[in-house]
Protein backbone atom coordinates (compact mmCIF):
# COMPACT_ATOMS: atom_id res chain seq x y z
CA UNK A 1 0.00 0.00 0.00
CA UNK A 2 1.29 3.76 -0.48
CA UNK A 3 1.06 6.36 1.12
CA UNK A 4 2.06 9.59 -0.93
CA UNK A 5 2.99 11.91 2.19
CA UNK A 6 2.52 15.89 2.45
CA UNK A 7 6.33 16.26 1.86
CA UNK A 8 7.63 17.28 -1.53
CA UNK A 9 10.99 15.37 -1.77
CA UNK A 10 9.30 12.03 -1.41
CA UNK A 11 6.12 12.74 -2.63
CA UNK A 12 6.90 10.71 -5.99
CA UNK A 13 8.64 7.68 -4.45
CA UNK A 14 6.34 4.82 -4.01
CA UNK A 15 5.03 5.72 -8.09
CA UNK A 16 9.02 5.60 -8.89
CA UNK A 17 9.18 2.08 -6.76
CA UNK A 18 6.51 0.64 -8.27
CA UNK A 19 7.90 1.57 -12.23
CA UNK A 20 11.29 0.57 -11.68
CA UNK A 21 9.32 -2.83 -10.07
CA UNK A 22 9.04 -3.92 -13.34
CA UNK A 23 12.82 -4.24 -14.17
CA UNK A 24 12.38 -7.23 -11.33
CA UNK A 25 9.27 -9.72 -12.67
CA UNK A 26 11.47 -11.36 -15.19
CA UNK A 27 13.29 -13.53 -12.27
CA UNK A 28 11.05 -16.88 -10.96
CA UNK A 29 13.50 -18.59 -9.08
CA UNK A 30 15.26 -15.89 -7.58
CA UNK A 31 19.06 -15.88 -6.90
CA UNK A 32 20.05 -16.89 -4.26
CA UNK A 33 16.58 -17.95 -2.74
CA UNK A 34 16.38 -20.59 -6.09
CA UNK A 35 12.28 -20.22 -5.61
CA UNK A 36 9.97 -18.04 -6.60
CA UNK A 37 7.95 -15.74 -4.00
CA UNK A 38 5.04 -15.79 -6.28
CA UNK A 39 4.26 -19.37 -5.69
CA UNK A 40 4.00 -18.75 -2.32
CA UNK A 41 2.60 -15.31 -1.32
CA UNK A 42 -0.73 -13.64 -2.39
CA UNK A 43 0.55 -10.11 -3.23
CA UNK A 44 -1.66 -7.52 -3.57
CA UNK A 45 -1.12 -3.75 -4.64
CA UNK A 46 -4.06 -2.12 -2.68
CA UNK A 47 -3.10 1.17 -4.24
CA UNK A 48 -3.06 4.82 -3.18
CA UNK A 49 -4.24 6.20 0.17
CA UNK A 50 -6.94 8.72 -0.39
CA UNK A 51 -6.66 11.55 2.73
CA UNK A 52 -6.79 15.97 2.22
CA UNK A 53 -3.47 16.69 0.59
CA UNK A 54 -1.20 18.68 3.02
CA UNK A 55 -3.24 17.80 6.14
CA UNK A 56 -1.07 15.66 8.15
CA UNK A 57 -3.55 14.57 10.67
CA UNK A 58 -5.92 13.47 8.28
CA UNK A 59 -3.39 11.25 6.70
CA UNK A 60 -1.94 9.68 9.26
CA UNK A 61 -5.71 8.86 10.59
CA UNK A 62 -6.81 7.24 7.69
CA UNK A 63 -3.43 5.35 6.95
CA UNK A 64 -4.13 3.93 10.60
CA UNK A 65 -7.32 3.41 9.73
CA UNK A 66 -6.68 1.66 6.53
CA UNK A 67 -4.20 -0.48 8.28
CA UNK A 68 -6.16 -1.61 11.04
CA UNK A 69 -8.81 -3.22 8.48
CA UNK A 70 -6.40 -5.08 6.81
CA UNK A 71 -5.21 -6.62 9.60
CA UNK A 72 -8.34 -7.44 11.25
CA UNK A 73 -8.80 -9.25 8.18
CA UNK A 74 -5.56 -11.64 8.51
CA UNK A 75 -3.62 -9.72 5.89
CA UNK A 76 0.78 -8.84 6.02
CA UNK A 77 1.41 -5.19 4.90
CA UNK A 78 4.38 -4.00 3.18
CA UNK A 79 3.73 0.22 2.84
CA UNK A 80 5.81 2.58 0.32
CA UNK A 81 6.24 5.61 2.30
CA UNK A 82 7.59 8.57 0.72
CA UNK A 83 8.18 10.43 3.98
CA UNK A 84 9.27 8.06 6.71
CA UNK A 85 6.49 9.69 9.54
CA UNK A 86 4.01 7.40 7.79
CA UNK A 87 5.79 4.62 10.11
CA UNK A 88 3.96 6.06 13.30
CA UNK A 89 0.57 5.50 11.99
CA UNK A 90 1.55 1.81 10.70
CA UNK A 91 3.08 1.09 14.12
CA UNK A 92 -0.28 2.51 15.96
CA UNK A 93 -2.37 0.07 13.65
CA UNK A 94 0.43 -2.99 14.48
CA UNK A 95 0.52 -2.50 17.95
CA UNK A 96 -2.98 -2.71 18.13
CA UNK A 97 -3.26 -6.03 16.59
CA UNK A 98 -0.03 -7.60 17.65
CA UNK A 99 0.61 -6.03 20.83
CA UNK A 100 4.37 -3.97 21.68
CA UNK A 101 7.09 -4.68 19.22
CA UNK A 102 10.27 -4.77 18.78
CA UNK A 103 11.75 -2.38 15.99
CA UNK A 104 13.97 -2.59 13.46
CA UNK A 105 15.24 0.38 12.04
CA UNK A 106 17.61 1.01 8.78
CA UNK A 107 18.48 4.72 8.27
CA UNK A 108 21.21 7.40 8.48
CA UNK A 109 19.53 8.83 11.49
CA UNK A 110 17.71 7.66 14.44
CA UNK A 111 14.53 9.80 13.89
CA UNK A 112 14.31 10.51 18.08
CA UNK A 113 14.30 13.54 17.88
CA UNK A 114 12.25 15.61 20.63
CA UNK A 115 11.54 18.56 18.55
CA UNK A 116 8.01 19.37 19.51
CA UNK A 117 6.48 18.71 15.88
CA UNK A 118 3.34 16.53 16.19
CA UNK A 119 3.71 15.43 12.70
CA UNK A 120 7.57 15.03 11.62
CA UNK A 121 10.01 12.40 10.04
CA UNK A 122 12.49 12.93 12.40
CA UNK A 123 10.20 11.88 15.63
CA UNK A 124 8.48 8.81 15.14
CA UNK A 125 11.02 6.95 17.89
CA UNK A 126 10.40 9.40 20.22
CA UNK A 127 6.65 9.15 20.03
CA UNK A 128 6.07 5.21 19.42
CA UNK A 129 8.07 3.75 22.62
CA UNK A 130 6.24 6.97 24.88
CA UNK A 131 3.02 5.06 23.70
CA UNK A 132 4.17 1.80 24.10
CA UNK A 133 4.33 0.48 20.45
CA UNK A 134 7.23 -0.63 20.63
CA UNK A 135 9.94 -2.25 23.25
CA UNK A 136 13.39 -0.11 22.85
CA UNK A 137 14.86 -2.51 25.05
CA UNK A 138 14.23 -4.81 22.18
CA UNK A 139 14.98 -2.80 19.10
CA UNK A 140 18.03 -1.96 16.92
CA UNK A 141 18.57 1.15 14.57
CA UNK A 142 20.95 -0.09 11.93
CA UNK A 143 23.26 2.66 9.69
CA UNK A 144 23.15 5.90 11.74
CA UNK A 145 25.74 8.31 11.11
CA UNK A 146 24.50 11.30 12.65
CA UNK A 147 23.69 12.91 16.41
CA UNK A 148 21.56 11.03 18.28
CA UNK A 149 20.42 10.76 21.60
CA UNK A 150 22.51 7.89 23.54
CA UNK A 151 19.92 6.90 26.54
CA UNK A 152 16.57 6.37 24.46
CA UNK A 153 17.52 3.00 24.72
CA UNK A 154 17.46 1.48 21.58
CA UNK A 155 20.78 -0.39 20.24
CA UNK A 156 22.12 1.53 17.73
CA UNK A 157 24.47 -0.31 15.43
CA UNK A 158 26.41 3.21 13.51
CA UNK A 159 27.17 3.08 10.20
CA UNK A 160 30.84 2.28 10.63
CA UNK A 161 30.19 -0.57 12.24
CA UNK A 162 28.07 -2.43 10.58
CA UNK A 163 30.28 -1.74 7.74
CA UNK A 164 33.68 -2.97 9.63
CA UNK A 165 31.94 -6.55 10.95
CA UNK A 166 30.51 -9.11 9.03
CA UNK A 167 26.98 -8.88 8.05
CA UNK A 168 26.58 -12.81 9.72
CA UNK A 169 27.97 -10.77 13.09
CA UNK A 170 25.79 -8.12 12.45
CA UNK A 171 22.93 -10.67 11.85
CA UNK A 172 23.57 -12.84 15.13
CA UNK A 173 23.31 -9.36 16.62
CA UNK A 174 20.04 -7.89 15.96
CA UNK A 175 18.37 -11.69 16.23
CA UNK A 176 19.62 -11.54 20.13
CA UNK A 177 18.38 -8.21 20.78
CA UNK A 178 15.06 -8.62 18.80
CA UNK A 179 14.48 -12.28 20.59
CA UNK A 180 10.94 -13.71 19.66
CA UNK A 181 9.15 -10.31 20.48
CA UNK A 182 6.91 -9.59 17.05
CA UNK A 183 9.10 -7.14 14.35
CA UNK A 184 7.73 -4.22 12.95
CA UNK A 185 10.65 -3.67 9.91
CA UNK A 186 11.64 -0.20 8.34
CA UNK A 187 14.07 0.79 5.48
CA UNK A 188 14.87 4.63 4.92
CA UNK A 189 16.86 4.54 2.12
CA UNK A 190 19.05 6.73 2.99
CA UNK A 191 20.43 4.30 4.93
CA UNK A 192 22.56 3.23 2.09
CA UNK A 193 24.95 5.79 0.81
CA UNK A 194 24.55 8.38 -1.54
CA UNK A 195 26.86 6.41 -3.79
CA UNK A 196 23.75 3.91 -4.22
CA UNK A 197 21.21 6.03 -2.78
CA UNK A 198 21.36 9.41 -4.21
CA UNK A 199 17.39 10.06 -4.45
CA UNK A 200 16.32 11.07 -0.98
CA UNK A 201 15.87 13.74 1.18
CA UNK A 202 18.32 13.76 3.86
CA UNK A 203 21.33 11.79 2.39
CA UNK A 204 24.09 11.51 4.27
CA UNK A 205 27.62 10.03 3.06
CA UNK A 206 29.37 6.94 4.71
CA UNK A 207 26.23 4.40 4.48
CA UNK A 208 25.86 1.06 3.81
CA UNK A 209 26.25 -0.66 0.05
CA UNK A 210 23.70 -1.71 -1.05
CA UNK A 211 24.94 -5.63 -1.27
CA UNK A 212 25.74 -5.21 2.83
CA UNK A 213 21.75 -3.40 2.69
CA UNK A 214 20.62 -6.86 1.10
CA UNK A 215 22.33 -9.47 3.30
CA UNK A 216 21.31 -8.24 6.47
CA UNK A 217 17.35 -7.68 5.02
CA UNK A 218 18.30 -11.61 4.17
CA UNK A 219 19.20 -12.71 7.12
CA UNK A 220 16.10 -11.27 9.53
CA UNK A 221 14.19 -13.87 7.51
CA UNK A 222 14.24 -16.16 11.25
CA UNK A 223 12.37 -13.18 13.06
CA UNK A 224 8.52 -12.79 13.64
CA UNK A 225 8.31 -9.98 11.45
CA UNK A 226 4.83 -8.89 11.47
CA UNK A 227 5.11 -5.36 9.28
CA UNK A 228 7.27 -3.51 7.03
CA UNK A 229 7.40 -0.52 5.08
CA UNK A 230 10.57 1.29 2.47
CA UNK A 231 10.45 5.04 2.91
CA UNK A 232 12.42 8.47 1.54
CA UNK A 233 12.98 7.83 -1.97
CA UNK A 234 13.06 10.96 -3.45
CA UNK A 235 12.84 10.69 -7.43
CA UNK A 236 13.26 14.08 -8.51
CA UNK A 237 16.81 13.72 -6.97
CA UNK A 238 17.28 10.37 -8.41
CA UNK A 239 19.80 9.59 -11.34
CA UNK A 240 19.13 6.59 -13.75
CA UNK A 241 16.41 5.61 -11.36
CA UNK A 242 19.22 3.63 -9.56
CA UNK A 243 18.00 4.78 -5.85
CA UNK A 244 13.82 3.48 -6.90
CA UNK A 245 15.67 0.33 -7.79
CA UNK A 246 17.43 0.03 -4.81
CA UNK A 247 14.25 0.54 -2.77
CA UNK A 248 12.33 -1.79 -5.25
CA UNK A 249 14.73 -4.64 -4.92
CA UNK A 250 14.83 -4.50 -0.87
CA UNK A 251 11.31 -3.92 -0.80
CA UNK A 252 11.07 -8.04 -3.10
CA UNK A 253 13.57 -9.21 -0.60
CA UNK A 254 10.72 -8.50 2.35
CA UNK A 255 8.84 -9.95 0.59
CA UNK A 256 11.26 -12.74 0.31
CA UNK A 257 12.10 -13.47 3.58
CA UNK A 258 8.24 -13.46 4.12
CA UNK A 259 7.50 -16.11 1.64
CA UNK A 260 10.87 -18.13 2.69
CA UNK A 261 8.86 -19.15 6.22
CA UNK A 262 6.00 -19.72 4.19
CA UNK A 263 7.97 -22.86 2.88
CA UNK A 264 9.53 -23.98 5.82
Amino acid sequence: MRQPPAARAGRHGPAAIRQVSTNLAWEGNRFPWNFDMRERLNVVDCGDLVYAFGDARDMSERLQAHAEKLLAAGKRMLSFGGDHFVTLPLLRAHAKHFGKMALVHFDAHTDTYANGCEFDHGTMFYTAPNEGLIDPNHSVQIGIRTEFDKDNGFTVLDAGQVNDRTAEDVIAQIKQIVGDMPVYLTFDIDCLDPAFAPGTGTPVIGGLTSDRAIKLVRGLKDLNIVGMDVVEVAPAYDQSEITALAAATLALEMLYIQAAKKGE
